[in-house]
């Protein structure tokens, strides 16, 4: 019996030229049947250009494919999806108008003698929703879902088609860690069945742990291949970017006594007078990172909205500086010192059709002002000082903000941010779905804004991150604080137990 990995899909010396950028160089990749393939890189290392090369989005400039040994050329998604490749994007495609049904038979729609088949679409699609352990109502808008169910609604499309290959860009982005625990186990399932997964993500722990194979990208060429039972995270890092993430534990407790911010008996309900937030207290001191952890659910996002003024209905007392906030507006909470980056930059912190330079300084145009007018000239001088400080890589302010990576474009909403001069600043996932340089720079900037004196809130799923940029962690469940901990000494399995 031949227990050699057998090919499925490979890429061979494929380059791929845009207008003044070469994406891909020469890259050659080969995805196993019953492997996981992992593929990592910076963000512009070439990772998206080749998946969408394998997925018939985009065509090589130079280079061949190969699908079960034959060459092959895929004409379109829908060619390359009618052969078995399918696609998960990070970037969720999905209709918010539409049901989850509709979603995931979106173009491929069951259909006989020209009639809808609406009830076998429905039942399909109870059926993949069982598979992943998530009983959405087949019927129920997709706009009108959480973040972490829209993602699972873009998996289960995935598989509702036969596939050889499937790729995954950030699936877990948006997940909670019970989601991915199901995640995990599916992709055990396929493989079990021969389905070759791609899996690309940010977290190198996850790749480690669910991967058989790595591939890193650097400057669009394939910087190192290996077995991911061979290397560690350090192996990976090297390669990509030359430069180690910190390690749990590595911030300076903060040394002041200074309350900045206070609420007491935070109590919010939903529509159906079940508590999203539960009797929440706490305070954070000036040149504090207090990290709130916690699994999908658990009312972290609600809390930084409420304290934004973003929830309507909450009742309880926010102070800042000893002065009660909680009846000012949105706006107002901004001009009294608190900025909040939100989970989803997309729809919450951007504007696509504005520049990079618009987009930054949106929420200070008073300060850029000269008499009654809007100063180009401050514009222009408050964003360069931005992009400078925080090491954003752009064409420049003028660009369009949908030309810039994702860290980059988290950067961008994180600036927006500090040119409100904010003294607390709330920030959501800060590093969801950015690549380990943008990390390392949002870790840098948000350890130095504390050292500043800057009260800041750290949302966080993620374990080992909540810990290393964390002076102090709350962890919340079912929309109570269930737990308070040094975050130098607290272990993985005490904020674990505590958000469980």
């Amino acid at each position: 019996m031949n227990n050699e990995p057998q090919p499925v899909l490979e890429a061979r010396k494929i380059t791929k030229i845009y207008p003044g950028t070469v994406a891909l160089d020469d890259a050659s990749i080969r995805i196993d049947r019953g492997r996981v393939r992992a593929l990592i890189g910076e963000n512009g290392a070439g990772k998206s250009t080749l998946v969408k090369i394998l997925a018939g989005v985009e065509q090589p400039s130079a280079g061949t494919l190969r699908l079960d040994g034959t060459e092959t050329v895929f004409a379109s998604v829908r060619d390359a999806t009618a052969r078995g490749i399918g696609i998960i994007h990070q970037e969720l495609n999905l209709c918010p108008n539409l049901s989850v049904s509709d979603n995931i038979f979106l173009g491929y729609e069951l259909a006989s003698r020209g009639l809808l088949k609406e009830r076998a679409q429905e039942r399909r699609t109870r059926e993949l929703l069982q598979l992943l352990d998530h009983p959405i109502d087949p019927n129920a808008l997709v706009g009108e879902l959480p973040l972490g169910q829209q993602q699972i609604v873009e998996i289960a499309r995935a598989l509702a088609h036969e596939v050889k290959v499937l790729m995954m860009d950030e699936p877990t982005s948006a997940l909670s860690a019970s989601e991915i625990g199901v995640l995990f186990r599916l992709i055990g399932d396929l493989k079990s069945r021969g389905v070759a997964i791609v899996y690309i993500s940010h977290r190198l722990e996850e790749l480690l742990k669910i991967s058989d194979d790595i591939t890193v990208l650097r400057d669009g060429r394939i910087a190192g291949e290996a077995l991911s039972s061979d290397i560690d995270s350090r192996w990976i890092v090297d390669r990509m970017t030359g430069r180690s993430l910190p390690a749990a534990g590595t911030r300076s407790p903060s040394k002041s006594d200074r309350e900045l911010l206070r609420a007491e008996n935070l109590i919010l309900y939903n529509e159906t007078a079940r508590p999203i937030l539960n009797r929440v207290s706490f305070s954070l001191r000036a040149g504090e990172v207090l990290g709130i952890y916690g699994l999908m659910g658990a009312g972290r996002t609600e809390l930084l909205e409420s304290l934004m003024a973003l929830r309507p209905g909450l009742s309880g007392g926010v102070w800042l500086n000893a002065t009660r906030i909680d009846r000012l507006t949105a706006s107002q909470r901004i001009e009294s010192g608190i900025a909040m980056v939100p989970e989803d930059r997309q729809t919450g912190g951007l504007i696509p059709t504005l520049s990079v330079g618009a987009n930054m300084t949106l929420a200070s145009l008073p300060a850029q002002r000269s008499g009654v007018f809007l100063s180009r000239e401050k514009e222009a001088a408050a964003s360069d000082a931005m992009i400078s400080r925080l090491r954003i890589k752009t064409p420049g302010i003028g660009a369009s903000i949908q030309a810039l990576s994702g860290g980059n474009q988290q950067k961008v909403v994180l600036a927006k941010c500090l040119l409100t001069s904010p003294q607390v600043l709330l920030l959501d996932e800060p590093t969801r779905g950015v690549d380990v340089s943008a990390k390392a720079d949002i870790y840098s900037a948000v350890r130095q804004l504390a050292s500043e004196g800057m009260g800041i809130i750290y949302v966080c799923s993620e374990l080992e991150e909540v810990r290393s940029v964390s002076d102090r962690i709350l962890v919340m469940s079912r929309g109570a604080v269930t737990g308070e901990f040094n975050a130098v000494s607290v272990s993985g399995e005490e904020l674990t137990a505590a958000a469980s």
